[in-house]
């Protein structure tokens, strides 16, 4: 078949498609003149409402950051404070565990430091021999 042959087929359903087509096209735009239209005091309106609440939600945000940030200064005052507190215990608990302090303690409650002392070696299978108390 030649081209020509076909072209009044073509040309007729080119002109099929553009009518559905515009019909479909003017199918989807809504009448206007049927509907209320929206004057721009009620947009302004909703708009300021709109805003007003954005920045009300803001308002809460920030001060809900501010408390949590009051919050977590306390928190690491408390966290230092204990700290320092533990130091100094700690520094309590070596001066009175130093071997200074428990010789002297050792004394005070009568006790007598050995003139001879004695050493016990695990590591050998000899013993070593006692020496008798003078």
């Amino acid at each position: 078949m030649a081209l020509p042959a076909l072209a009044p087929a073509i040309t007729r359903s080119r002109q099929i498609v553009a009518g559905k087509s515009s019909r479909a096209v003017l199918r989807l735009v809504p009448d206007m003149n049927t509907g209320e239209k929206a004057d721009r005091k009620t947009f302004v309106i909703f708009l300021s409402i709109v805003g007003g609440i954005g920045l009300l939600v803001l308002l809460a945000i920030n001060t809900m950051l501010a408390q949590d940030a009051f919050e977590l200064h306390r928190l690491q005052a408390q966290a230092t404070t204990l700290s320092d507190q533990r130091e100094a215990v700690m520094r309590q608990i070596d001066l009175a565990s130093s071997p200074e302090v428990l010789a002297a303690r050792a004394i005070a409650q009568g006790m007598v430091p050995s003139q001879s002392p004695r050493f016990l070696s695990l590591n050998s299978s000899t013993s070593i021999p006692a020496i008798p108390n003078r």
